[in-house]
């Protein structure tokens, strides 16, 4: 469980087909200042809003396992060396709550539609389509890449979310352009909610 508030980047080093897991799955291989313990392998680390397993540490780097299920569903199937990743470790016992709960399960991927920039925050304009548009409210959270924002505006076939300059400093939303494909989990009370009443 993570809580969408990043404080910490890495590159992808490489991408390589695993030969150990399924066919189909990837092992990549992320360089960042954030530091592991060999006891944290086998722990869930969010990268880019996607929950993957710790597998292995290296000097300056460690590696993650993707699965074939996970490459489906997120934008990994696109990653490329060089592609900044956001990066959150699991939240622990004690640990401040201030974004909103994200398992890293990502629901689907979304395309940027369209930029604006109002002083020093960004209104970014996202793709929505029929069927997640009942997992989107107005002034409800949403995680973006593994980072918690909120919904400001939702229309038939988009939504807009603002990014304050504190936001777009310590992630990679600030690389954002037109047509760029990010990961998007939707709120957990919500999706739960409406499995129960339909």
């Amino acid at each position: 469980m993570f809580n969408g508030i990043v404080y910490n980047k890495g590159y992808i080093k490489s991408i390589k087909k695993s030969s150990r897991y399924v066919q189909g799955s990837l092992v990549i291989e992320i360089t960042s200042n954030i530091s592991f313990k060999k006891s944290d392998i086998g722990e869930s680390v969010c990268c880019d809003g996607v929950c993957l397993t710790l597998i292995r540490i290296k000097k300056k780097s460690f590696l993650f396992y993707l699965s074939k299920e996970t490459l489906n569903r997120s934008n990994f199937k696109n990653a490329k060396v060089g592609k900044l990743i956001n990066i959150e470790k699991s939240l622990h016992h004690g640990k401040k709550i201030s974004g909103h709960y994200i398992q890293g399960h990502v629901d689907t991927t979304s395309f940027v539609k369209n930029i604006k920039i109002i002083d020093r925050s960004w209104n970014v304009i996202f793709s929505l389509d029929k069927k997640s548009a009942k997992f989107v409210v107005e002034k409800g959270s949403i995680s973006i890449n593994g980072v918690s924002l909120t919904i400001s505006k939702v229309r038939s076939n988009s939504f807009q979310i603002t990014i304050i300059p504190h936001t777009l400093k310590l992630t990679n939303l600030i690389n954002l352009k037109r047509g760029d494909i990010v990961n998007v989990e939707f709120d957990i009370i919500g999706k739960y909610l409406n499995n129960i009443y339909n």
